[in-house]
């Protein structure tokens, strides 16, 4: 019987050195010494790995690492900003690993450009000591149809760096991360919520859980619990699509979006599997022919209402229930979009409540226990207030109604998110801890099963969230939709709710980023990456 390979040796030497350590004044220079570094990197393990997969014996092992990005700070004074980000804390050294800069460019241009305004010391770009696992190093579009044998298998592992699971927590976003000393000893803080490989692992999470490359993937995130905002969402999208520039009126008011803003207006649709619709007037791109059906719908498929500026509207059906929810935010925030907000539908906690009306969460009661280690339950969620007005304005403007007539529609108030689908067939009125005396306790006016999820996970990675729902049932007091009820109810309201949603997005935009990214959701000892 044949014996299996030795193992290669852990002193085998690594087979790239980079470049030394380079200082930076200015963030163009910077983010072209970090684009140098991956680029090779990436060079290095894709050529590795094609030989390996051709059945050759490579001399040695195949590791690359990701580049880094660091500063020094030996002073607590900083130039003064009225942003929420793009500072560090007090002295230390900052440091993070980057990745996909072909992706992030844009991003960590603006990164760097605060730092050096606001401490106005160099960048210093290197190479990182944290390998990049070969899985992470080819394109989307490159298949490897190669079926390997068990000893080959076996041999990939030693001569490749796999995933590592211990290098992609969320300590950091937590508050729970502890500074290691780094080789002067000095201790070395983070300068971002997430490790290049947490990044580069969320973004192979989203291919999978939405059918979309994360390039598609717009700066405002719509979330819903039900297919027919999606179907609506579609409808929208290829109407848009089909009319030309400045001649959309997306919204009930008469607004166009884009029509004063030529160079970031809505340009291209896309559905899972990449498939891209371009607006009228606007040449298709080489990419728009890479996209196919997919053999069957993704868990949570997302679709992308495309602007150049990447400001468009993303928008995700989650289905239903809390760990969904917890799951595709947990990796959309690496992507560090400007909000995201939750439409669906909920129960109607109170008498006065009708089907039909709309609830603005102002606080979240969080029975869906997914966050509970990540974020104790004891951790308040606040609303933000400009997130609060842009969703009471839109549907103000939406719905044309003003003051007493607006309240009689919208409530503002708690709504409670369970991880109990069947809550109701739990005994009433016998226990202290029923979820009936728990709601009403909070004074919760909804219920759903997703909105303190999204809202929780918002806090925690400092991405501004708000929640919009729509009341379709009240099982507390006996009215559930009869037969023929739901589908007239989806009818007359799921158009209008998103409309809402989407002209709330247009304000979110034009009010300003700056103001948006609040320090509500900042910590008193935070990174400075947005």
């Amino acid at each position: 019987m044949q014996s299996p390979p030795e193992p290669l040796s852990a002193a085998v030497p690594l087979e790239r050195a980079g470049p030394p350590p380079a200082l930076h004044d200015d963030a163009e220079s910077a983010l072209a010494d970090v684009r140098a570094r991956y680029a090779a990197s990436l060079a290095l393990l894709r050529d590795r790995m094609r030989r390996f997969l051709a059945g050759e014996t490579l001399p040695g092992r195949a590791r690359a690492f990701y580049p880094r990005v660091a500063v020094v700070v030996d002073t607590v004074a900083r130039a003064e900003t009225p942003l929420a980000y793009g500072f560090v804390a007090g002295p230390g050294r900052y440091e993070t690993t980057l990745t996909r800069p072909d992706l992030f460019g844009a991003y960590y241009l603006e990164q760097f450009r605060l730092l050096l305004r606001n401490h106005g010391v160099a960048l210093e770009v290197s190479d990182s000591d944290t390998p990049i696992p070969v899985h992470f190093s080819f394109d989307e579009q490159e298949h490897l149809e190669v079926s390997l044998t068990p000893a080959r298998q076996l041999l990939m592992r030693d001569l490749f760096d796999l995933p590592d699971l211990a290098a992609m927590d969320d300590g950091i976003a937590n508050g729970t991360h502890e500074p290691e000393p780094g080789s002067d000893g000095r201790l070395v803080h983070p300068l971002a919520l997430f490790t290049a490989p947490r990044v580069d692992y969320s973004l192979h999470r989203l291919r999978h859980y939405s059918g979309t490359t994360p390039e598609h993937f717009q700066n405002f995130v719509v979330f819903t619990n039900y297919q027919f905002y999606i179907d609506e969402f579609i409808k929208l999208g290829h109407e848009l699509m089909h009319t030309p520039r400045g001649q959309a009126p997306l919204f009930d008011d008469g607004t166009a979006p884009g029509a004063a803003e030529d160079d970031e207006e809505y340009v291209a649709f896309v559905e899972p599997g990449n498939l891209v619709m371009r607006r009228t007037g606007f040449p298709l791109e080489p990419g728009d022919f890479l996209g196919a059906p997919p053999p069957r719908m993704p868990q949570m498929p997302a679709y992308h209402l495309v602007r150049r500026d990447n400001a468009g509207i993303t928008m995700v059906n989650i289905g239903v229930g809390p760990s969904n929810a917890k799951t595709i935010t947990d990796h959309i925030a690496v992507l560090r979009p400007h909000a995201w907000i939750m439409l669906g539908h909920c129960a109607g906690l109170r008498t006065t409540q009708q089907l039909g009306d709309y609830v603005l969460a102002h606080g979240y009661v969080r029975e869906d226990h997914v966050l509970d280690e990540e974020l104790p339950p004891w951790v308040p969620i606040p609303p933000l207030a400009e997130v609060q007005l842009a969703l009471e304005a839109a549907v103000a403007a939406v719905t044309h109604l003003e003051r007493d007539e607006l309240k009689r529609v919208m409530r503002t108030g708690t709504v409670a998110s369970t991880d109990n689908r069947n809550w109701e067939l739990l005994p009433f009125r016998h226990s202290a801890t029923t979820p009936e005396r728990r709601f009403s306790q909070s004074r919760a006016i909804a219920l759903d099963m997703e909105s303190a999820t999204i809202a929780a996970n918002g806090f925690r990675f400092r991405v501004p969230y708000g929640t919009l729902l729509c009341v379709s049932d009240k099982p507390l007091h006996g009215e559930i939709k009869l037969p023929g009820m739901a589908n007239h109810f989806y009818r007359e309201r799921v158009n209008q709710h998103l409309r809402i949603g989407l002209r709330a997005i247009e304000l979110l935009r034009r009010g300003g980023l700056d103001r948006l990214h609040s320090r509500k959701l900042r910590s008193f000892s935070e990174v400075a990456f947005q």
